[in-house]
């Protein structure tokens, strides 16, 4: 018989890291993946000190890239501390800032039909200076500093802004990109021209990319590299028990619905 806490199997911690990339907003958590919400998770995991290697089960369509770059760090960080290897398991997408979460594993696995990839960087927003005119209101703005007003969405469009906003987009991009040569050191197999356009791929397609490792799935991982008896031990956010912020999760919910649709998903 068994006696579960003497039992010698495997454990291997596997931290869900989902949904829109984002900051938290406000004093209380909310459904977005952040550093606040993942280092917990990610201590806790790296902290078991029988567990052989640590995995990730990541699953989003990407967001802020600062946070996926926070989050991204502590990965390493902690995988350096402990040393411990980390396997990233793609479930439906891995996709831009995800693709960079994914990228601080030393492995990529995905299942055939992921999607993964979109290195690139989005900024997206609305003009309203003609609804404005044709409601016969007038903006006003003053500033202190020419470009305080940078992106107004009541203003025209100046040149200006639109050259300054490709610039930063380029350096964010250059970011992303200088992540994934690092990471992926000696494992792309496709030139720069076609994997940092922002497309994204399929899982199989990816491993042929070189942007993943193999196809598979967590379980199925845990036994291949660590026996039989290996189990997986689930690690995610808490749920929250009451309805708070209510309107600010609509909101997060509305924008990763948007993150997803571009994926197709």
């Amino acid at each position: 018989m068994r006696i579960p806490f003497l039992s010698r199997a495997p454990v291997v911690p596997l931290v869900r890291l989902e949904g829109l990339i984002a900051p938290r907003r406000g004093a209380l958590p909310g459904a977005a993946l952040d550093i606040t919400a993942a280092a917990p998770l990610l201590e806790r995991a790296f902290a078991i000190r029988r567990a052989p290697a640590v995995f990730l089960a990541v699953n989003s369509p990407g967001g802020s890239p600062v946070q996926a770059s926070l989050i991204g760090r502590r990965i390493r960080q902690l995988a350096e501390r402990h040393g411990k290897p980390v396997v990233a398991v793609v479930e439906d997408a891995a996709a831009s800032g995800g693709y960079w979460i994914a990228c601080a594993a030393d492995e990529i696995i995905a299942d055939p039909a992921s999607i993964l990839g979109s290195i690139g960087v989005l900024s997206a927003g609305f003009g309203a200076h003609e609804a404005l005119a044709r409601l016969g209101l007038e903006r006003r703005i003053a500033t202190a500093g020419e470009e305080k007003a940078f992106l107004d969405p009541f203003s025209p469009l100046k040149e200006s802004d639109r050259d300054r906003l490709r610039a930063l987009l380029d350096a964010l991009h250059e970011e992303f990109k200088s992540w994934v040569r690092d990471r992926r050191a000696g494992r792309l197999q496709a030139p720069e021209e076609v994997l940092f356009t922002g497309r994204f791929w399929t899982g199989r397609e990816a491993v042929a990319l070189g942007l993943a490792d193999g196809l598979g799935d967590a379980a199925g991982e845990a036994r291949r590299r660590f026996g039989e008896e290996a189990r997986l031990l689930p690690l995610g956010p808490r749920r929250r028990r009451f309805p708070w912020g209510l309107l600010g999760d609509a909101a997060l919910a509305f924008e990763e619905r948007a993150a997803w649709a571009r994926l197709g998903l």
